[in-house]
């Protein structure tokens, strides 16, 4: 396990968010990234038994709005959960480049990406 400072993994959450190309950054909007340091019972139950989550995305992602489906919706919310990422991680090089693609991963849920998808692009 790899213990940093709260600020220090927030810190590593805004670099993988700042890797996302321009163009793409430029269309995120109305999306919330957070920080927890565990996922609750009801965000587990979407892994089923056992399951761990290193992140989440919450949402109706960009490829499934419409003008009438999404509007005075609440934020979405992309969450990176702490704890499960230090428990897996060798070292600080390794909890950043976790952080990174757990950061990566969710940002391509909320443009619709499919897992096999974010896999071409390395974000799995």
């Amino acid at each position: 396990m790899v213990n940093v400072p709260r600020e220090r993994f927030e810190q590593m959450v805004a670099d993988a968010l700042d890797e996302i190309p321009p163009a793409l950054g430029a269309e995120m909007d109305n999306v919330a990234v957070v920080v927890e340091e565990w996922a609750n019972p009801s965000q587990l139950g979407r892994v089923g038994p056992g399951g761990t989550l290193l992140g989440l995305y919450e949402g109706v992602p960009l490829t499934k709005r419409g003008p009438l489906s999404y509007s005075g919706v609440a934020p979405d919310r992309i969450t990176i959960f702490r704890g499960p990422l230090s428990r897996l991680a060798r070292d600080e090089d390794d909890l950043a480049a976790r952080v990174r693609v757990t950061v990566l991963h969710e940002v391509g849920h909320y443009f619709g990406m499919s897992d096999d998808r974010l896999d071409e692009l390395g974000w799995a």
